[in-house]
């Protein structure tokens, strides 16, 4: 039975896309395409990481939708947009076996474009093994081994959000960084992906 309600879950993707904002703005980034799936909590996460990448680095970000069959015309568009970084933002109230074939359709149109940029992976379609998934083709992986590919995590217990480089194809994770979150986002995030809630002493 889930423990927060759709406004918390909503909440939740301000918080998570304020520190992921700066975490891009920390890189040193100032032109980043934010891919989000089709619904209304990716979309969520996306635009709070668009207007703190942009209040915090002064650059330049725009939002793509990607939609399961079109994965080929919005990797087009990404190569168009020529982006420093593309971020990957899937997960939401999309089936997860559709976002997971979306996703790994769109690496592979994207390497079949050679879409330019390194790539950062949302934590959710990495824990559930997309980009893993996305490496048993080829092309992708030909594709990654050519990038910088960071992905970031949570560690829940710690209260913490870390930006990790990916080893491709090991998946291998380097820390690079480290966010402290608040009390709040630390209680929104464990009663929403673990189903506990927290105490604070």
């Amino acid at each position: 039975m889930p423990l927060t309600t759709f406004e918390e879950e909503i909440y939740l993707r301000a918080l998570t896309g304020r520190l992921v904002g700066k975490a891009l703005s920390d890189l040193g980034l100032n032109k980043v395409a934010v891919v989000a799936s089709k619904n209304i909590i990716c979309s969520s996460i996306a635009a709070a990481t668009e207007a703190t990448f942009l209040t915090l680095s002064g650059g330049v970000t725009y939002h793509f939708m990607v939609e399961h069959g079109r994965e080929k015309e919005l990797a087009k568009r990404l190569k168009e947009f020529a982006a420093q970084a593309v971020l990957l933002q899937f997960g939401g109230e999309t089936p997860f076996d559709e976002t997971k074939k979306s996703f790994v359709e769109l690496l592979k149109a994207m390497a079949e474009e050679d879409v330019p940029g390194s790539l950062v992976v949302h934590v959710r379609i990495f824990a559930a093994g997309g980009l893993k998934e996305a490496l048993e083709h080829e092309e992708v992986k030909k594709y990654l081994e050519t990038k910088e590919v960071f992905v970031y995590t949570v560690g829940f217990d710690e209260g913490k959000v870390y930006v990790n480089k990916v080893t491709i194809p090991s998946l291998e994770l380097t820390k690079l960084a480290e966010y402290q979150v608040t009390l709040e986002h630390a209680d929104l995030l464990n009663r929403s992906l673990k189903d506990r809630k927290i105490t604070f002493s």
